[in-house]
């Protein structure tokens, strides 16, 4: 599973179509995290003010029809994580049948992640 971080209202905006979000047309790719700490590190550094719940996809990239590829960041990591770090990048839309679980990401009153959490 590589995980993407996606405020809800983003996320549920267009349920009939693959989601893409907005910086898809600028990046030619979706971020996504390789596991929940990196997912947390890339929600705290880069997500405090987002307004709403914050979720993680959890993707099966073997479901994906885009392909994906591990690259390191383009720019510094986020805080905690590692300079090494391979990113998937998702080349192309994330199909909604790929995504096999959403995770709330909780956050404390100043808008840092601190843990996922079952959403229902």
């Amino acid at each position: 599973m590589i995980i993407h971080v996606v405020p809800l209202d983003d996320w549920l905006a267009i349920p009939e179509r693959p989601y893409a979000p907005a910086s898809f047309a600028a990046e030619g790719f979706i971020h996504c995290s390789p596991d929940e700490p990196t997912a947390l590190a890339i929600a705290d550094a880069y997500y405090r003010e987002a307004p709403g719940p914050l979720m993680a996809l959890l993707i099966d990239e073997d479901r994906l029809r885009s392909p994906v590829r591990r690259e390191p960041a383009g720019s510094s990591p986020p805080p905690g994580v590692s300079p090494d770090t391979q990113f998937p990048h998702v080349y192309g839309p994330i199909d909604r049948e790929a995504v096999q679980g959403l995770l709330e990401i909780r956050r404390d009153a100043q808008g840092r992640a601190f843990e996922f959490a079952p959403w229902a």
